[in-house]
């Protein structure tokens, strides 16, 4: 019998031995003294709650032993009975009861306690066990010194920021650093007076979400969280209790997190209010159709029957759940929440890496010498907002600090940290050992790889020993060792010291050639690239990892550290896959009448769209440019993005590494490529930094005695780095469409500088963007430029009239300007008849003007008609304007 099974099966016994000791107890009692334990049972409540008298009041020994049993639980029923039979003078019955106890289920494992007094003693269990945490290299410290503070923004910072408008940029996204006052509102009443249930905390692996998880139970143990709002608080691993074999119940589970087996549990669920259940990893349950969730308390079930049940809230509606998963995830969770309140885990802020810097190396030269060279190493300091990233960092550098090695030898990329990391443990080991270690390590990466693809973090003995890593070198290195009570003997589990650390073997297992079997892992890779759609969230990392070890400086690292050879078409297989996620998806830019069709139809189509969770997979190429990014070789991306013609993202928030990926790939594109971003908020621009008063007084000091500065340089946006991207020789974008983003007059400044340069930019489409009027201005600037190259400009701008100056500017001095698609604006009249005029100047080179679905007076469409006249060349584009009549030879004179 499995342990947890046997466990049950126990339980379930000795709750049978209670209920017969209570029964028989209770019938030795005369009528007389039947009647006094009934009425001191009722005077006597526990934890200020009792059995209600209706239900005492003519109840026999049968019912009295049913209701006690119900109400307090079999065990503690024989303690209150007990008790109460001494407070009705029936000692002898109470004493026999006693021993009796004693001889059939052995000493009680403690008094019986209410559930006021369990309380407390539940919260000073919890503080003990959680208040070490063991680091990746298994050393255990004080969650407080290891728990640094992150940035996390509510889901209502969006909703926000358009409140703000387009040009006010907040404070990022107006997230909070993780500290008490953060967790307490993460619960906290909404706009309406109500307090959310579920609360999911979001974010990407290795950001922090578990330690933020641990380190609100231990404040909540501590007295600082949810005071009088929750009496009791489970920490619950999805991953292990999904792995857990046979079946257990929830009250099982909870009774396994208590310092002893009399644990109120009963009244606990009675009062599910109270109850906070954390759920830590829930993007690891299957789907909604595998299991149908548990609705008893008390049913013995599957994990994912239990975790099922409490997060669709059919199991103890009334609790509250906090809930983290991996940020692709929440579309798939949303099926199954119940109102759930969002929040996002951000990382690090910028002052808080520098602090991480500075607990970690615990040396002031050595942390400034570190912190220095990653903060101008500007990838790798944006890569350091995830707390684990940022751990590793810190740890090869401080061996590479101790060993006297140069800094610049740590690479950029996530994969690239990662190897590094792995390849500094291995250079601690002694020479003679290397072959062996090298072996040990392939066999690690086969272990992890199955894992990943059978969705299983814990290993048996037997799986060490299949695979001869029991009791080896990578064992102690990147296993740790976990035993789990059972009934007759622990159980004993390993996982990796990180669950991203599997996700790195799986992804390096790929590109590591068996022995005997050349070729295999080329095949082996479809595994991964071809899955089960339902699992991409589940393998994204991996595959990213899979990406970066790709890059020909990673292949050459993976020959010397792992010492075999990486087969080469393991690399083309991923290239052709990539190259595959192209196919059936054309380009779709906007051509003329047919875009204004198609923005109307997206507007309608945009909600039922979300309602159908088809953003996660709408968004699936960002993820797509994040595995590209990770290679960070030009060539490689260049040619698998000659399968994707056209990237398209919509209604994302984009992060600022989000706009760092999508860059570079910019920057690396083919001839040909078209980029549109629909409905997708900007990352917040990083503010500088306030001088102190001194600084300030200095500096106006200074400047009073220097001639004034001729003009402010404008504020960088988020959108510089995309634009400086697009101006690099060797980047092939050809379209850029911005529709519905809302963009800042310092985009328009960033966007002018980029329209410039562009080496291959021909076509720019900015619709619904509520551009200023100082906006179309800077914008105009750059079009009319010498070297600008766009031929092709949509402008779908509402509130046209304010800028329409400058539209005529580019017009008349636009070197490259071929087409102009204003369809869908509003047209007054006097905008039309000074458009007519423009449209005749010497300099205007225009070939056609779509107007579709444009509302246009007949005066109007005679000045139109007669600008077509006058300029055969000039297709003009307009449903009424074929069926117009030719203007008399006069009316030319308007002009």
């Amino acid at each position: 019998m499995d342990p947890p099974e046997a466990a049950c099966s126990s339980l379930e016994l000795r709750a049978a031995a209670a209920r017969e000791l209570l029964l028989a107890a209770l019938e030795d009692l005369s009528q007389e003294q039947l009647k006094r334990f009934r009425h001191k049972l009722r005077d006597a409540p526990q934890d200020g709650r009792s059995i209600p008298w209706g239900r005492l009041e003519r109840a026999d020994a049968v019912d009295l032993a049913t209701q006690l049993t119900h109400f307090y639980g079999p065990e503690p029923a024989l303690d209150v009975a007990r008790k109460t039979l001494k407070r009705a003078d029936v000692r002898d019955v109470a004493a026999r009861l006693k021993e009796q106890r004693l001889q059939r289920l052995g000493p009680s494992s403690s008094a019986l306690l209410s559930v006021s007094e369990y309380r407390k003693k539940y919260r000073e269990h919890v503080l003990r066990q959680h208040a070490k945490v063991k680091e990746r290299n298994a050393r255990s410290v004080k969650i407080n010194k290891r728990f640094t503070k992150l940035l996390i923004a509510p889901e209502s910072a969006a909703l926000e920021r358009e409140a703000l408008g387009p040009a006010a940029e907040p404070e990022p996204e107006r997230a909070r650093r993780s500290d008490t006052h953060t967790f307490n509102r993460l619960f906290g009443r909404d706009e309406d007076g109500q307090r959310p249930l579920t609360v999911v905390l979001q974010g990407p692996a290795g950001i922090g979400k578990t330690m933020a998880a641990k380190k609100i139970l231990y404040d909540w143990a501590a007295g600082k969280l949810y005071h009088g709002q929750v009496d009791f608080a489970f920490f619950m691993p999805c991953r292990e209790l999904l792995e857990r074999p046979g079946t257990c119940s929830l009250a099982d589970l909870i009774l396994a997190q208590c310092p002893d087996r009399g644990a109120p549990v009963r009244q606990m669920l009675a009062v599910s209010e109270r109850l906070l259940f954390i759920l830590d990893g829930a993007d690891e349950l299957p789907g909604l159709d595998e299991a149908a969730p548990c609705t008893d308390p008390f049913e013995a079930a599957g994990g994912a029957r239990v975790l099922g049940g409490l997060l669709s809230k059919v199991l103890l509606p009334q609790a509250r759940l906090l809930v983290t998963t991996r940020t692709a995830a929440p579309g798939r969770l949303q099926g199954r929440l119940c109102s759930p309140q969002c929040a996002e885990v951000r990382g690090f802020s910028d002052k808080d890496k520098k602090k991480y810097f500075y607990k970690f190396f615990q040396d002031e030269w050595r942390a400034e010498r570190a912190y220095r060279f990653v903060k101008e190493n500007e990838t790798l300091f944006s890569l350091c907002f995830v707390p684990f990233v940022c751990w590793i960092v810190c740890t090869v550098l401080r061996q590479q600090l101790e060993l006297g090695q140069d800094l610049s030898r740590t690479s950029k990329t996530t994969t690239s940290v990662y190897l590094l990391f792995i390849a500094s443990l291995l250079s601690s080991a002694p020479a003679a050992a290397g072959p062996r270690i090298q072996g040990e390590l392939r066999k690690l990466c086969r272990l992890a790889r199955e894992g990943v693809l059978a969705h299983r973090a814990q290993f048996t003995e037997k799986d060490l020993e299949r695979l001869q890593l029991h009791g080896s070198k990578v064992q102690m290195l990147f296993l740790i060792k976990k035993e789990l009570p059972g009934v007759l003997q622990a159980e004993v589990t390993y996982q990796f010291t990180d669950h991203s650390f599997q996700e790195f073997f799986a992804a390096l297992s790929y590109l590591l050639e068996d022995e005997g079997a050349p070729g295999a892992p080329a095949v082996r890779v479809g595994e991964l690239l071809r899955g089960d759609p339902e699992l991409r969230c589940h393998l994204a990392l991996t595959t990213r990892f899979l990406f970066g070890l790709l890059s020909l400086e990673r292949m050459r690292d993976i020959e010397h550290h792992f010492g075999c050879v990486v087969s080469e078409r393991v690399k083309q297989d991923v290239l052709k896959w990539v190259q595959d996620q192209g196919q059936g998806c054309p380009r779709v830019a906007p051509k003329g009448a047919k875009e204004s069709d198609a923005l109307q139809d997206s507007e309608e189509s945009e909600e039922q769209e979300e309602e159908d969770g088809e953003e996660e997979e709408a968004n699936f190429p960002l993820e797509l440019l994040y595995c590209l990014y990770e290679t960070q070789e030009t060539a490689f991306v260049r040619h698998a993005l000659r399968g994707l013609p056209e990237l398209a993202l919509e209604r994302w928030r984009f992060s600022r590494m989000d706009m760092t990926v999508l860059s570079y790939c910019v920057r690396c594109c083919p001839a040909g490529q078209a980029l549109r971003l629909v409905s997708c908020t900007l990352p917040p621009v990083q503010k500088k930094k306030k001088k102190s008063l001194m600084k300030r007084l200095q500096s106006s000091l200074s400047s009073s005695s220097d001639p004034p500065a001729t003009t402010k340089k404008p504020q960088a946006s988020s959108l510089r780095p995309l634009c400086e991207a697009m101006t690099d020789k060797q980047c092939g974008l050809t379209s850029l469409t911005l529709s519905r983003c809302r963009l800042p007059d310092s985009v328009c400044h960033d966007l002018s500088t980029a329209l410039r340069e562009a080496p291959a930019l021909t076509e720019l489409c900015l619709l619904h963007n509520g551009l200023s009027q100082g906006g179309l201005r800077v914008l105009s600037q750059g079009l009319v430029w010498p070297r600008c190259r766009v031929q092709t400009l949509r402008l779908l701008q509402p509130d046209l009239q304010e800028g329409v100056q400058y539209l005529a500017s580019v017009l008349q001095h636009s070197p490259s300007l071929t087409t102009l698609d204003l369809s869908g604006c509003q047209l007054s009249g006097p905008m039309v008849t000074h458009l007519c005029a423009v449209l005749q100047h010497p300099g205007c080179r225009l070939q056609t003007l779509s107007l579709t679905c444009v509302e246009l007076s007949e005066q109007s469409l005679g000045e139109l008609q007669a600008v077509r006249t006058a300029r055969p060349g000039l297709t003009i584009t307009h449903a009424a304007l074929d069926n117009h009549p030719e203007p008399p030879k006069e009316f030319d004179m308007a002009f």
